[in-house]
């Protein structure tokens, strides 16, 4: 499956759980309920996965962790935050490149519609 491709079924799983629990929530619980909701979905999902900083020739495990990755393709950056601002685009841009995967959507659940929170970011390797 391409990146676009998980990104629609992204899309559809995300408004389901806006739909479900509205804003207001802590990120958390939207990342386990979207996490839950892409699972059903048959897809290879991680959570908190550990993401390693290498410099140079060594590998510093520092603590950056993706909220969710798919298929090892795309980075789902979970946000429930009156506005998203460009530390957060910088943020998914750094795990982008630190994975070399080619897209990611920053999604921030605190809006009224979802539609308004979802921003595509790609890696142009």
């Amino acid at each position: 499956m391409t990146e676009n491709e998980l990104s629609k079924i992204v899309f559809d799983c995300a408004l389901k759980v806006h739909q479900a629990l509205g804003p207001g929530l802590l990120e958390r619980a939207y990342e386990e309920c979207l996490f839950y909701e892409l699972k059903k979905r048959n897809l290879s999902v991680q959570k908190q996965k550990s993401l390693p900083l290498i410099y140079e020739d060594v590998k510093l495990e520092i603590g950056y962790r993706i909220d969710i990755i798919i298929e090892d393709k795309l980075i789902l950056e979970i946000k429930s935050v009156e506005a998203l601002n460009d530390i957060h685009f910088a943020q998914l841009l750094t795990y982008l490149k630190l994975t070399e995967c080619k897209l990611g959507m920053l999604i921030n659940f605190n809006v009224i519609l979802i539609k308004n929170g979802i921003r595509r970011v790609a890696n142009n390797l």
